[in-house]
């Protein structure tokens, strides 16, 4: 009878430590997905204010290029004088003046959005140290 209680009383700490094991990795996981919700929703709200201002802010410069572009051209022409491919050498310029200051442009851009990556890298770190952790109480474990 005595085995027989305590293996009943085993049972029971074993079911009490799979149920505490549950609870945790339960919280853990929570604790996870809220870091990466609030994270990626501070990274949207970003996103929501700037890209409709892009987007007015597109529509000027695409209009103000159309209008440059053209009496550039225009002045070009003026400027290189009677020749048969005036207008040909005259786009060719000012192209190659677009050219140039649109990769330098994009180039700025690029820079711009490389430290704002949409990678949620705080919810990483987090899940890296966590790893680490899991690691290190694995191998104390044994």
């Amino acid at each position: 009878m005595d085995n027989h209680a305590e293996h009943n009383h085993t049972t029971r700490n074993l079911a009490a430590i799979v149920a505490e094991l549950k609870q945790e990795l339960k919280e853990f996981t929570e604790t996870r997905i809220e870091i990466f919700k609030n994270e990626l929703q501070e990274k949207l709200g970003h996103w929501k204010t700037a890209l409709p201002i892009a987007g007015v802010g597109l529509a000027l410069l695409v209009t103000a290029f159309l209008l440059i572009t053209g009496s550039l051209v225009a002045l070009a022409v003026v400027l290189i004088g009677e020749t048969a491919f005036r207008w040909f050498f005259a786009f060719l310029a000012v192209g190659a003046l677009w050219l140039v200051l649109g990769g330098l442009a994009l180039y700025v851009a690029i820079q711009e959005f490389r430290p704002n990556r949409v990678i949620p890298r705080r919810t990483i770190d987090v899940l890296k140290e966590d790893k680490a952790w899991l690691q290190t109480e694995a191998r104390n474990q044994t």
